[in-house]
C-alpha cells in the first residue's frame, strides 16, 4: 500500500499526460488511509471495494479505440495498458480480465 501524497503524485502525473481517472480500487485498508485523497476526487469517479490497490485511467483516442491504463497503487510500480470500447456489452468483464492480469503480475513481481 501506498500512502496518500504518493497516490496523489501518480494521479497528477497521468493527468498532467492527458489520461483521465476513471474509477479507484481499493482494500478496506487503503480506503481507511486514503479517505482524504478519495475526499477530493472528481465527482463521477468510481470507488470500488477490491482486494488489489489499483486506479483506472483512460485517454481519449490519437487512432483506435479509447486507451484504458491500470495503475498499482502499491510497489513495485507496474501498469497494464489495453484499447478498450466503453460501448461494448462486456467492458466491464474486460475491465475485469485486466484487473486480474495486474494480480497475476504483481504477485510475480512481489515473488522471491
Amino acid at each position: 500500500m501506498i500512502g496518500p501524497g504518493q497516490a496523489a503524485e501518480i494521479i497528477a502525473m497521468y493527468q498532467k499526460h492527458g489520461w483521465v481517472l476513471r474509477r479507484v480500487l481499493l482494500s478496506i485498508e487503503s480506503g481507511s488511509a486514503l479517505a482524504g485523497l478519495i475526499a477530493t476526487l472528481p465527482a463521477g469517479v468510481a470507488v470500488i471495494d477490491s482486494d488489489i490497490d489499483a486506479a483506472w485511467f483512460s485517454r481519449p483516442p490519437t487512432s483506435g479505440g479509447v486507451a484504458w491504463e491500470i495503475r498499482f497503487l502499491g510497489e513495485p510500480p507496474f501498469s497494464l495498458v489495453e484499447n478498450i470500447d466503453a460501448n461494448s456489452p462486456d467492458f466491464d468483464s474486460d475491465l475485469r480480465s485486466v484487473e486480474s492480469r495486474l494480480r497475476d503480475a504483481v504477485a510475480v513481481k512481489k515473488s522471491p
